[in-house]
């Protein structure tokens, strides 16, 4: 199973395999993923796995995603503290 968090495109770059490829901010961690398949431009977010992106996602819902799964680190992280 696969958990897919939006990420922010921030470059548009090229491969030397002639792909295209994006470098994209996953929340703090970023990666270079190949978008030959999508049409995005800095600024989109998009959904990727493993390496490759599968859409783009609507900003607006990627910001409320990312804020729910802050919340959700949130509570995890102050939950730990009662043990």
């Amino acid at each position: 199973m696969c958990l897919a968090i939006p990420g922010k495109v921030i470059k548009i770059e090229s491969s030397v395999e002639g792909l295209q490829t994006a470098y994209v901010d996953f929340g703090g961690i970023s990666k270079h993923i190949c978008i030959s398949y999508v049409d995005v431009v800095p600024g989109d977010y998009l959904l990727a796995h493993a390496g490759v992106a599968l859409c783009k996602v609507d900003s607006e819902e990627a910001l409320k995603t990312l804020e729910d799964f802050k919340t959700i680190s949130d509570f995890i992280k102050k939950d730990e503290t009662r043990y």
